[in-house]
């Protein structure tokens, strides 16, 4: 892939913290307003459907007001075969919310979410999965991982 895009990080990453964490606050919101408009138009296809149209018109003014860099064909070329489907797997996880929030709950829901999540996150670093830089586990990542599962265990029992 090509290097000649601006780097997001010059020197430290702790000012990436508060918007990640303000996105990670926000998809919250996803799920219980997801399943309030699958209550309204009752289909949840058409619900889900619905919710990635203001998705793709606020993304496409965002590149029409940003086009730049654009692939070349050899970075088309290049590019592997699972790259362009991580908006199928984001299709997922909105018609997951919208079809079981209501029945376990926003917090359970986020919960098992995020759970599995950081698990399936902590195995794409070990092996090096979808590009990225391979990680070792330590014993605090397992130690970690084990809480998570603990305090979703807590989270949809009570």
């Amino acid at each position: 892939p090509r290097t000649d895009a601006p780097p997001m990080n010059n020197g430290s990453s702790l000012w990436l913290y508060p918007p990640i964490l303000t996105a990670g606050a926000l998809q919250a919101w996803g799920p219980p307003m997801n399943n309030t408009l699958r209550q309204a138009l009752v289909n949840p296809w058409l619900a889900s459907f619905v919710s990635f149209i203001p998705v793709a018109a606020f993304l496409g003014c965002l590149f029409l007001c940003l086009p730049a860099p654009l692939p070349d064909a050899k970075d088309l070329a290049e590019m592997p075969w699972w790259a362009p489907l991580g908006g199928i797997i984001g299709a997922f996880a909105v018609i997951a919310g919208l079809l079981f929030v209501k029945d376990v709950g926003a917090g359970a829901f986020a919960g098992l979410t995020i759970t599995a999540n950081i698990l399936m996150s902590l195995i794409i670093d070990k092996f090096g999965m979808f590009g990225m830089a391979q990680k070792d586990l330590s014993g605090g990542h397992m130690i970690g991982a084990a809480l998570m599962v603990a305090g979703i265990g807590l989270i949809s029992k009570f």
